[in-house]
C-alpha cells in the first residue's frame, strides 16, 4: 500500500502524554510495538514508536494505532492512517493477521520500515532473518506455499456454496468444486494457511491472498 491518492486517512486525535507502557513477553502475538529515530528542523532527535494492541482496546474493542514520542503518547487513531511527523508521515495499516503496513514515508516518497521491538514476534521474526538467512526464506517459501494451497482448497467450496442460492443457481446455474476433502482435512488445511499469513505479516509481507485464505 503506496502513499498517494489510494491511502485512506483516518481522523487523527491528541494523546493525553501517558507513558508508553513495558512491552511483555506474553504479549508476543497480540501487540505490535515498532519504533524510529528521527531529526527535527531543529537539529533534535526523538523516538516516534506505535503502538498496536490487535486484540483492540478494552473499553470498547476497537484496534487504534497510537504515536508515541519519546515514551509519551502523542496521538491515536483508527486504522489504517497516518501520523505527521518531521520530514514526512508514518503510516500504520493492519489486516486480520498482523500488522499489514508500518513505514516512515519521507516527503520525496522514499520509505523504511518501523524498527520492531526484539521482544516481539516481530521482533524476533526479523532476527532470524538476520542471523539465519537460509533458514528464513525457507520458513517465508512455506509460509506462502501454505497460503496458496489454503486459497486453491477454500475458493472452490465457497463458489459451490454460492452458486446453490436459489437466486445465482437460476441465473448462471451451479458449479461443482473439483476438491472434495474430509472435514478434518479442511479444517488443517484452514489451520496451516492461518499459520502462513500470521508469519508473513510479522514480516509485514501480508496481501490480498492472505484475506481471501484467511
Amino acid at each position: 500500500m503506496k502513499a498517494g491518492k489510494n491511502w485512506r486517512n483516518r481522523r487523527v486525535r491528541a494523546g493525553s502524554g501517558e507513558p508508553l507502557r513495558r512491552y511483555r513477553w506474553w504479549q508476543m502475538f497480540g501487540r505490535s510495538l515498532r519504533s524510529i529515530t528521527l531529526r527535527s528542523a531543529a537539529g533534535t532527535t526523538s523516538t516516534y514508536t506505535v503502538d498496536v494492541r490487535h486484540a483492540g482496546d478494552m473499553t470498547d474493542g476497537e484496534i487504534r494505532a497510537r504515536l508515541y514520542v519519546d515514551g509519551a503518547l502523542q496521538s491515536y487513531a483508527k486504522m489504517p492512517t497516518r501520523f505527521a511527523v518531521p520530514g514526512g508521515h508514518i503510516e500504520v495499516a493492519i489486516t486480520g493477521f498482523g500488522l499489514k503496513r508500518c513505514h516512515y514515508v519521507r516527503a520525496d516518497g522514499v520509505e523504511q520500515q518501523l524498527s520492531p521491538d526484539p521482544r516481539s514476534a516481530e521482533g524476533r521474526r526479523a532476527r532470524l532473518h538476520r542471523r539465519h538467512p537460509g533458514v528464513s526464506r525457507i520458513i517465508g517459501f512455506v509460509s506462502i506455499a501454505f497460503v496458496v494451497v489454503g486459497l486453491s482448497v477454500e475458493v472452490p467450496q465457497i463458489i459451490e456454496a454460492l452458486s446453490q442460492i436459489p437466486l445465482i443457481a437460476d441465473s448462471i446455474g451451479t458449479f461443482t468444486s473439483p476438491v472434495r476433502l474430509p472435514l478434518q482435512v479442511n479444517l488443517l488445511i484452514g489451520l496451516a494457511a492461518a499459520l502462513g499469513s500470521t508469519e508473513r505479516a510479522l514480516r509485514m509481507r501480508s496481501s490480498w491472498i492472505d484475506d481471501l485464505a484467511g
